[in-house]
Protein backbone atom coordinates (compact mmCIF):
# COMPACT_ATOMS: atom_id res chain seq x y z
CA UNK A 1 0.00 0.00 0.00
CA UNK A 2 1.07 3.28 -1.20
CA UNK A 3 2.40 5.74 1.71
CA UNK A 4 0.92 9.24 2.15
CA UNK A 5 2.01 12.13 1.22
CA UNK A 6 0.91 16.01 2.35
CA UNK A 7 2.08 18.97 1.19
CA UNK A 8 0.98 22.62 -0.06
CA UNK A 9 1.12 26.02 -1.03
CA UNK A 10 -0.36 29.54 0.06
CA UNK A 11 -2.16 30.68 -2.66
CA UNK A 12 -0.39 34.15 -2.45
CA UNK A 13 1.34 34.28 -6.08
CA UNK A 14 2.46 32.48 -9.44
CA UNK A 15 4.93 30.03 -8.85
CA UNK A 16 8.65 31.06 -9.56
CA UNK A 17 11.98 29.16 -10.93
CA UNK A 18 13.03 28.96 -6.64
CA UNK A 19 9.55 26.99 -6.38
CA UNK A 20 9.96 25.43 -9.42
CA UNK A 21 13.34 24.03 -8.52
CA UNK A 22 13.07 23.69 -5.06
CA UNK A 23 10.04 22.10 -4.72
CA UNK A 24 8.16 21.70 -7.84
CA UNK A 25 10.47 19.13 -10.05
CA UNK A 26 10.42 16.73 -6.65
CA UNK A 27 6.92 16.95 -6.39
CA UNK A 28 6.87 15.35 -10.03
CA UNK A 29 9.29 12.64 -9.30
CA UNK A 30 7.02 11.85 -6.12
CA UNK A 31 3.68 12.03 -8.04
CA UNK A 32 3.99 7.90 -9.33
CA UNK A 33 5.09 6.31 -6.10
CA UNK A 34 2.90 7.83 -2.83
CA UNK A 35 -0.96 8.52 -2.22
CA UNK A 36 -0.18 11.81 -3.10
CA UNK A 37 -2.36 15.13 -1.68
CA UNK A 38 -1.87 18.44 -2.54
CA UNK A 39 -3.24 21.37 -0.37
CA UNK A 40 -3.89 24.60 -1.90
CA UNK A 41 -3.29 26.75 1.53
CA UNK A 42 -6.16 29.61 1.23
CA UNK A 43 -6.71 29.56 4.67
CA UNK A 44 -2.96 29.80 5.76
CA UNK A 45 -2.41 32.65 3.06
CA UNK A 46 -5.06 34.77 4.78
CA UNK A 47 -2.60 34.92 7.83
CA UNK A 48 -0.69 37.49 5.51
CA UNK A 49 -3.22 38.84 3.44
CA UNK A 50 -6.66 38.92 5.62
CA UNK A 51 -6.83 42.58 4.15
CA UNK A 52 -7.09 41.62 0.56
CA UNK A 53 -9.08 38.22 0.48
CA UNK A 54 -9.71 38.72 -3.55
CA UNK A 55 -5.81 38.28 -3.93
CA UNK A 56 -5.75 35.12 -2.15
CA UNK A 57 -9.06 33.89 -4.14
CA UNK A 58 -7.39 34.73 -7.74
CA UNK A 59 -4.41 32.80 -6.44
CA UNK A 60 -6.21 29.46 -6.01
CA UNK A 61 -6.57 28.88 -10.02
CA UNK A 62 -3.72 30.35 -10.86
CA UNK A 63 -1.40 28.75 -8.34
CA UNK A 64 -3.33 25.11 -9.06
CA UNK A 65 -2.57 26.17 -13.06
CA UNK A 66 1.21 26.59 -12.42
CA UNK A 67 0.93 23.29 -10.86
CA UNK A 68 -0.51 21.91 -13.33
CA UNK A 69 1.95 23.18 -16.13
CA UNK A 70 5.04 21.73 -14.44
CA UNK A 71 3.63 18.49 -14.92
CA UNK A 72 1.66 17.55 -11.85
CA UNK A 73 -1.27 15.23 -12.99
CA UNK A 74 -4.62 15.64 -11.64
CA UNK A 75 -4.95 11.81 -11.84
CA UNK A 76 -1.97 11.12 -9.57
CA UNK A 77 -1.95 14.03 -7.07
CA UNK A 78 -5.07 14.99 -5.15
CA UNK A 79 -5.75 18.52 -5.38
CA UNK A 80 -7.72 20.41 -2.52
CA UNK A 81 -8.81 23.62 -1.39
CA UNK A 82 -8.04 24.17 2.79
CA UNK A 83 -10.88 26.03 3.39
CA UNK A 84 -13.58 23.58 1.77
CA UNK A 85 -12.35 20.69 4.60
CA UNK A 86 -13.86 22.23 7.89
CA UNK A 87 -12.45 19.50 9.47
CA UNK A 88 -9.06 21.10 9.23
CA UNK A 89 -10.40 23.87 11.28
CA UNK A 90 -12.07 21.35 13.89
CA UNK A 91 -8.29 19.39 14.80
CA UNK A 92 -6.78 23.16 14.79
CA UNK A 93 -9.08 23.86 17.33
CA UNK A 94 -8.29 20.27 19.55
CA UNK A 95 -5.02 20.92 18.74
CA UNK A 96 -4.61 24.74 19.98
CA UNK A 97 -5.23 23.14 23.53
CA UNK A 98 -1.72 21.11 23.24
CA UNK A 99 1.03 23.48 22.36
CA UNK A 100 1.60 26.67 24.28
CA UNK A 101 2.19 30.09 23.28
CA UNK A 102 5.55 30.04 25.12
CA UNK A 103 6.13 27.01 22.33
CA UNK A 104 5.12 28.66 19.29
CA UNK A 105 7.08 31.63 19.90
CA UNK A 106 10.17 29.59 20.26
CA UNK A 107 9.31 27.58 16.92
CA UNK A 108 12.76 29.25 14.88
CA UNK A 109 10.45 29.33 11.75
CA UNK A 110 7.90 30.88 13.56
CA UNK A 111 10.35 33.22 15.20
CA UNK A 112 12.16 34.19 12.04
CA UNK A 113 9.15 35.33 10.35
CA UNK A 114 7.99 37.32 13.49
CA UNK A 115 11.78 39.27 13.51
CA UNK A 116 10.97 39.51 9.73
CA UNK A 117 7.75 41.47 10.36
CA UNK A 118 9.09 43.60 13.11
CA UNK A 119 11.52 44.77 10.76
CA UNK A 120 9.10 45.22 7.74
CA UNK A 121 6.53 46.98 10.11
CA UNK A 122 9.04 48.70 12.31
CA UNK A 123 6.58 48.15 15.59
CA UNK A 124 7.42 45.46 18.93
CA UNK A 125 5.54 42.66 16.80
CA UNK A 126 1.69 44.60 17.94
CA UNK A 127 1.22 43.53 14.21
CA UNK A 128 1.43 39.82 14.86
CA UNK A 129 -2.24 38.23 14.80
CA UNK A 130 -3.22 35.10 16.82
CA UNK A 131 -3.72 33.16 13.43
CA UNK A 132 -0.30 33.86 12.23
CA UNK A 133 1.09 32.73 15.81
CA UNK A 134 -0.90 29.46 15.72
CA UNK A 135 0.09 28.66 11.59
CA UNK A 136 2.18 25.49 13.37
CA UNK A 137 -1.20 24.39 14.44
CA UNK A 138 -3.05 24.38 11.33
CA UNK A 139 -0.04 23.13 9.48
CA UNK A 140 -0.62 19.73 11.94
CA UNK A 141 -4.08 19.62 11.11
CA UNK A 142 -3.56 20.08 7.45
CA UNK A 143 -0.79 16.57 7.46
CA UNK A 144 -3.11 14.57 10.36
CA UNK A 145 -6.42 15.86 8.62
CA UNK A 146 -5.43 12.74 5.82
CA UNK A 147 -2.86 10.51 7.95
CA UNK A 148 0.00 12.30 6.02
CA UNK A 149 3.06 10.18 6.87
CA UNK A 150 5.46 12.38 4.63
CA UNK A 151 5.65 15.34 4.45
CA UNK A 152 8.07 17.49 1.33
CA UNK A 153 10.26 20.28 2.74
CA UNK A 154 13.25 22.28 3.23
CA UNK A 155 15.63 22.50 5.93
CA UNK A 156 13.86 26.14 6.68
CA UNK A 157 10.15 24.00 7.48
CA UNK A 158 11.93 21.37 9.87
CA UNK A 159 10.87 22.95 13.00
CA UNK A 160 7.09 22.90 11.66
CA UNK A 161 7.18 19.25 11.12
CA UNK A 162 8.79 18.79 14.23
CA UNK A 163 6.20 20.60 16.29
CA UNK A 164 3.62 18.60 14.31
CA UNK A 165 4.95 15.49 15.63
CA UNK A 166 4.82 17.06 19.14
CA UNK A 167 1.02 17.34 18.74
CA UNK A 168 0.78 14.25 17.23
CA UNK A 169 2.63 12.64 20.39
CA UNK A 170 0.72 14.74 22.68
CA UNK A 171 -2.74 13.84 21.50
CA UNK A 172 -1.69 10.20 21.42
CA UNK A 173 -0.24 9.76 25.10
CA UNK A 174 -3.94 11.48 26.05
CA UNK A 175 -6.12 9.81 23.77
CA UNK A 176 -4.54 6.87 23.32
CA UNK A 177 -2.85 5.90 20.24
CA UNK A 178 -5.34 7.57 16.81
CA UNK A 179 -2.48 9.55 15.40
CA UNK A 180 0.47 8.93 12.83
CA UNK A 181 3.57 10.52 13.25
CA UNK A 182 4.98 12.44 10.21
CA UNK A 183 8.08 12.38 8.71
CA UNK A 184 9.57 15.21 6.88
CA UNK A 185 10.94 14.19 3.24
CA UNK A 186 13.78 16.18 2.86
CA UNK A 187 13.99 17.95 -0.72
CA UNK A 188 17.66 17.46 -2.23
CA UNK A 189 17.79 20.92 -3.95
CA UNK A 190 19.54 23.80 -2.65
CA UNK A 191 17.27 27.33 -2.24
CA UNK A 192 17.45 29.10 -5.74
CA UNK A 193 19.27 32.09 -5.42
CA UNK A 194 17.47 35.30 -7.31
CA UNK A 195 19.25 37.31 -10.37
CA UNK A 196 21.03 39.63 -7.68
CA UNK A 197 22.50 37.25 -6.05
CA UNK A 198 20.06 37.25 -2.76
CA UNK A 199 19.95 33.52 -1.15
CA UNK A 200 16.06 34.23 -1.24
CA UNK A 201 13.83 34.93 -4.73
CA UNK A 202 10.36 36.47 -4.47
CA UNK A 203 8.19 39.29 -5.59
CA UNK A 204 9.24 41.37 -2.76
CA UNK A 205 12.53 41.31 -3.52
CA UNK A 206 11.82 41.57 -7.29
CA UNK A 207 14.77 39.48 -8.61
CA UNK A 208 12.87 36.48 -9.38
CA UNK A 209 11.76 34.88 -12.98
CA UNK A 210 8.13 33.12 -12.81
CA UNK A 211 6.46 30.41 -14.99
CA UNK A 212 4.24 32.71 -16.49
CA UNK A 213 6.61 35.79 -17.26
CA UNK A 214 6.66 36.27 -20.95
CA UNK A 215 9.65 36.87 -22.98
CA UNK A 216 10.32 40.05 -22.79
CA UNK A 217 10.24 40.20 -19.24
CA UNK A 218 12.06 37.32 -19.07
CA UNK A 219 14.93 39.29 -21.22
CA UNK A 220 14.75 42.43 -18.91
CA UNK A 221 14.84 40.41 -16.10
CA UNK A 222 17.84 38.88 -17.57
CA UNK A 223 19.72 41.73 -18.79
CA UNK A 224 19.68 43.05 -15.08
CA UNK A 225 20.99 39.96 -13.35
CA UNK A 226 24.43 40.56 -11.47
CA UNK A 227 27.87 39.82 -12.91
CA UNK A 228 31.61 40.03 -11.69
CA UNK A 229 31.58 43.42 -10.66
CA UNK A 230 35.31 42.93 -11.18
CA UNK A 231 34.64 42.36 -14.83
CA UNK A 232 35.16 45.89 -16.93
CA UNK A 233 35.84 45.54 -19.91
CA UNK A 234 34.41 42.67 -22.53
CA UNK A 235 37.87 41.04 -22.33
CA UNK A 236 38.52 41.36 -18.78
CA UNK A 237 38.84 37.57 -17.65
CA UNK A 238 36.50 37.06 -14.89
CA UNK A 239 35.11 34.55 -12.12
CA UNK A 240 31.82 32.49 -13.14
CA UNK A 241 30.92 31.23 -9.42
CA UNK A 242 30.01 34.83 -8.72
CA UNK A 243 27.81 35.39 -11.85
CA UNK A 244 24.03 34.73 -11.68
CA UNK A 245 23.60 34.69 -15.29
CA UNK A 246 26.58 31.89 -15.55
CA UNK A 247 24.24 30.74 -12.24
CA UNK A 248 21.24 30.54 -13.73
CA UNK A 249 22.66 28.75 -16.79
CA UNK A 250 23.76 25.64 -14.84
CA UNK A 251 19.76 25.64 -14.38
CA UNK A 252 18.67 25.55 -17.79
CA UNK A 253 21.16 25.47 -20.48
CA UNK A 254 22.72 22.28 -22.22
CA UNK A 255 25.77 20.93 -20.00
CA UNK A 256 28.50 21.86 -22.83
CA UNK A 257 27.15 25.32 -23.64
CA UNK A 258 27.85 25.71 -19.36
CA UNK A 259 30.84 24.32 -20.14
CA UNK A 260 32.55 26.20 -22.52
CA UNK A 261 30.76 29.62 -20.97
CA UNK A 262 32.43 28.24 -17.69
CA UNK A 263 36.04 28.23 -19.96
CA UNK A 264 35.78 31.12 -21.79
CA UNK A 265 34.85 33.82 -18.79
CA UNK A 266 37.53 32.69 -16.93
CA UNK A 267 39.85 33.41 -20.04
CA UNK A 268 37.70 36.71 -20.89
CA UNK A 269 36.90 35.80 -24.28
CA UNK A 270 33.16 35.79 -23.23
CA UNK A 271 31.72 39.05 -22.95
CA UNK A 272 28.62 39.85 -20.62
CA UNK A 273 25.65 40.62 -22.81
CA UNK A 274 26.26 37.80 -25.03
CA UNK A 275 26.20 35.44 -22.52
CA UNK A 276 22.89 37.10 -20.94
CA UNK A 277 21.33 37.15 -24.41
CA UNK A 278 22.69 33.05 -24.80
CA UNK A 279 20.75 32.76 -21.24
CA UNK A 280 17.90 34.15 -22.40
CA UNK A 281 17.27 32.05 -25.53
CA UNK A 282 18.07 28.76 -22.89
CA UNK A 283 15.37 30.30 -20.57
CA UNK A 284 12.79 30.47 -23.16
CA UNK A 285 13.46 27.26 -24.60
CA UNK A 286 13.55 25.55 -21.14
CA UNK A 287 9.90 27.45 -19.90
CA UNK A 288 8.40 26.38 -23.56
CA UNK A 289 6.69 23.26 -22.55
CA UNK A 290 5.43 24.67 -19.14
CA UNK A 291 3.97 27.52 -20.77
CA UNK A 292 2.00 25.39 -23.53
CA UNK A 293 0.22 23.38 -20.81
CA UNK A 294 -0.59 25.90 -18.43
CA UNK A 295 -2.10 27.84 -21.67
CA UNK A 296 -4.56 24.83 -22.41
CA UNK A 297 -5.78 25.23 -18.56
CA UNK A 298 -5.91 29.21 -18.95
CA UNK A 299 -8.05 28.58 -21.63
CA UNK A 300 -10.33 26.36 -20.44
CA UNK A 301 -10.44 27.21 -16.98
CA UNK A 302 -13.38 24.51 -16.56
CA UNK A 303 -10.96 22.11 -16.16
CA UNK A 304 -9.21 23.50 -13.15
CA UNK A 305 -12.27 23.92 -11.45
CA UNK A 306 -13.20 20.30 -12.39
CA UNK A 307 -10.17 19.00 -10.84
CA UNK A 308 -10.11 21.13 -7.88
CA UNK A 309 -13.81 20.17 -7.27
CA UNK A 310 -13.12 16.14 -7.68
CA UNK A 311 -10.14 16.61 -5.86
CA UNK A 312 -11.77 18.06 -2.63
CA UNK A 313 -13.93 15.63 -2.73
CA UNK A 314 -12.02 13.29 -2.29
CA UNK A 315 -9.98 14.68 0.76
CA UNK A 316 -12.74 15.64 2.73
CA UNK A 317 -14.16 11.74 2.58
CA UNK A 318 -10.82 11.18 3.54
CA UNK A 319 -11.05 14.46 6.47
CA UNK A 320 -14.33 13.08 7.79
CA UNK A 321 -12.91 9.53 8.57
CA UNK A 322 -10.08 10.62 10.16
CA UNK A 323 -12.61 13.12 12.27
CA UNK A 324 -14.50 10.73 13.04
CA UNK A 325 -11.68 8.76 14.95
CA UNK A 326 -9.94 11.60 16.68
CA UNK A 327 -13.86 12.78 18.20
CA UNK A 328 -14.02 9.03 19.14
CA UNK A 329 -10.93 9.11 20.60
CA UNK A 330 -11.46 12.61 22.67
CA UNK A 331 -15.20 11.15 23.68
CA UNK A 332 -16.60 14.13 22.04
CA UNK A 333 -18.62 11.62 19.53
CA UNK A 334 -22.28 12.24 20.62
Amino acid sequence: MKKTILTGLRPTGNLHLGHYFGAGQSWVKLQDDYNFYLEIADVQALTDNFNDPEKVRKNVKEITADLLAIGLDPNKVNFFIQSQIPEIAELTVFYSNLVTVARLQRNPTVKAEIAQKKELFGNDGESITYGFLGYPVSQAADITAFDGELVPVGDDQLPLIEQCREIVRKFNSIYGNTLKEPVPYLSKTTRIKGLDGNDKMGKSLGNAIYLIDDEETIKKKIMGAITDPNKIKKDDPANPDICMVYYYHKLVSPKDTVSNICKECQKGSRGCVLCKKELIEHMNNYLKEIKERRKKYEDNPELIEKILKDGTEKARKKAQEQIKKVKQAMKIDY
